[in-house]
C-alpha cells in the first residue's frame, strides 16, 4: 500500500530577530497554542501558490513568488500518530503589517523572540521556526529518533 500524507506549508515571517505567531481558537486542534501561518496545500496547487494564499487568508499580507525562499523541511508526527510534510517559507518582504484575517480561527497575532517563543508552541511551528533560524535544511520533529541533516550529514 503507497504511504501517503499531508503535505503543509508553513511562513516564517521574521522581523527584528521575532517570529510572527497566531494562536489557535476555535478550530478543535491546539487551540490555545501558538502556531506558525500555515495551511495544507490543495489539489492542483503548487507549493509557493499554497503559501501565497496561506498568507492572504491568516494574516491579509500579499507576497511576491520571487520573494519566496524555501527556508527548511520538517516531517512531522503528531502526538495522535498522523505524519505531514511542511515546507517552509520564509518570505523577504511582505505587502502590510500583518493583522489577523481569520479571527473565527485565531484570537490574536504576536511577534516573539525566535529564541524565546512561549512554552505553549505547536511542536510543528517550533520545529520550523528552530531549523529556519538555524539553517538546517531537514528535519524530523515527534518521531522517534528525530535527526536533521546536518547531524546526518556530519556522521558520514
Amino acid at each position: 500500500m503507497p504511504y501517503t500524507t499531508f503535505v503543509d506549508v508553513l511562513l516564517v515571517f521574521l522581523r527584528d530577530n521575532r517570529v510572527l505567531l497566531a494562536r489557535r481558537a476555535n478550530t478543535g486542534y491546539a487551540d490555545g497554542q501558538w502556531n506558525l501561518p500555515s495551511g495544507k496545500l490543495e489539489r492542483g496547487e503548487d507549493l509557493v501558490a499554497a503559501a501565497i494564499r496561506e498568507a492572504r487568508e491568516e494574516v491579509a499580507v500579499e507576497l511576491e513568488r520571487t520573494a519566496m525562499p524555501l527556508a527548511t523541511t520538517v516531517h512531522y508526527l503528531n502526538p495522535e500518530g498522523e505524519a505531514r510534510i511542511g515546507f517552509v517559507f520564509r518570505p523577504g518582504r511582505w505587502s502590510s503589517e500583518p493583522r489577523n484575517a481569520e479571527p473565527h480561527k485565531c484570537s490574536e497575532l504576536d511577534w516573539f523572540p525566535v529564541g524565546q517563543l512561549p512554552a505553549n508552541t505547536v511542536p510543528y511551528s517550533r520545529a520550523a521556526v528552530e531549523q529556519t533560524v538555524d539553517s538546517t535544511p531537514f528535519g524530523l520533529e515527534g518521531w522517534s529518533t528525530a535527526v536533521t541533516a546536518s547531524t546526518t550529514l556530519a556522521g558520514r
